[in-house]
């Protein structure tokens, strides 16, 4: 028996790969899971949670007090404008990506995607039966993607692009001129812009700006994963509007039903509680950039410095080896070519890890 033709032609995730090979005393630099400890105010509400006999079914969309506080949240943060029906909470952002290619997504349809860019955009593509087309982000931009970049990959056939600033692999932040510029070819053209703004808080020298502020066709993705250190709750967010949402929400209530009924209590403090939780990790993390740029550079790797997300992504002369031989002492990265053709002469490293073990790894890269 052979399995569909839609799954054959995608690959295990590579980064999930290098995790499982890599020996006791590895250091994973592969993953993009902040090591902090989830704020306890947030555990704190997932356990009352639990006590009080909330560990039942909610509704599709999500309990009605979380996407009440992501709308407003998306209203007053983002300039995007929102309502709890326009919301449907995910199992995570990666359910949300996977939800808007079923939903969106016809056979031959074209997605446009970065390039470098996440890997589950093109498996995800796949999955509906479309085709993912690389935008490429080019070097003399700053590895930004641009309004002339997207103009240069539309065709008849494209339905859908999608949006990730910061970028995961390359930390990039899309300039407000381009994510306004890319809307506007968006709307004139009929074409869903998927933004997924995962990264959106983990910014060092610049600022966020939301496609969803500029079009209503605009579907934003949201998780609380990368912000409040909360991976393992696998809670996350789409907001579009309400006839895009409508087909959405046919698709998420026939493979998830809803999300984890406490994640959702908890990803509703995590909104409405403190949040100089988020302000900590964010100055930590541009710690570990610093110290990530500065030992490369001794070494001879020329590497973008990184305006948000946790990742760097140098242009090394082989990757295969770099990463072979860093493997052999002890630390695990990611060939960039995971990431698409563009990466291809690029390793990305994850410095969501703490100081220490980050500096036992640039110092096992470094020896002979």
């Amino acid at each position: 028996m052979e399995s569909s033709k839609r799954v054959s032609s995608i690959n295990l995730s590579e980064i999930r790969r290098m995790f499982e090979i890599a020996g006791e005393n590895a250091i994973s630099l592969g993953l993009g899971e902040p090591d902090f400890k989830t704020p306890q105010n947030i555990i704190d509400a997932a356990t009352q949670a639990m006590n009080e006999g909330f560990t039942h079914y909610t509704s599709n969309m999500g309990i009605i007090e979380l996407r009440e506080a992501i709308a407003d949240k998306l209203e007053k943060e983002n300039g995007i404008s929102s309502s709890a029906d326009s919301v449907i909470v995910t199992v995570g952002a990666s359910e949300a990506v996977y939800v808007c290619m079923q939903a969106l997504i016809n056979p031959g349809d074209e997605v446009l995607i970065p390039d470098p860019g996440f890997l589950s955009y093109s498996a995800c593509a796949k999955l509906a039966d479309g085709v993912p087309v690389g935008i490429k982000i080019k070097e003399e931009n700053d590895l930004r993607m641009t309004c002339d970049d997207v103009l240069e990959s539309i065709t008849p056939k494209t339905k859908a692009i999608i949006l990730n600033s910061p970028s995961n692999p390359i930390g990039s932040v899309m300039k407000k001129k381009d994510v306004k510029g890319i809307a506007e070819i968006a709307d004139d053209n009929d074409i869903y812009i998927i933004s997924d703004e995962v990264y959106e808080k983990i910014i060092y020298d610049s600022k966020h700006y939301s496609a969803g502020q500029f079009s209503e066709n605009a579907i934003t993705i949201n998780a609380f994963s990368k912000t409040y250190a909360m991976t393992g709750f696998r809670i996350g967010y789409i907001s579009a509007n309400d006839s895009i949402a409508e087909e959405l929400l046919k698709v998420h209530q026939y493979i998830a039903a809803c999300a984890s009924s406490m994640a959702q209590k908890a990803a509703l403090e995590a909104l409405e509680g403190p949040q100089n939780s988020v302000k900590s990790m964010v100055s930590e993390f541009k710690k570990r950039r610093d110290l990530i740029i500065k030992r490369l550079s001794g070494m001879g790797i020329d590497c973008p410095v990184p305006e948000g997300a946790f990742y760097v992504f140098p242009k090394v002369d082989n990757p295969e080896k770099f990463v072979s031989d860093g493997l052999k002492k002890g630390v695990v990265m990611v060939n960039g070519k995971a990431f698409g053709e563009q990466g291809s002469d690029h390793v990305r490293l994850s410095y969501a890890t703490a100081y220490d073990k980050l500096e036992e790894a640039m110092d096992r890269l470094e020896s002979n």
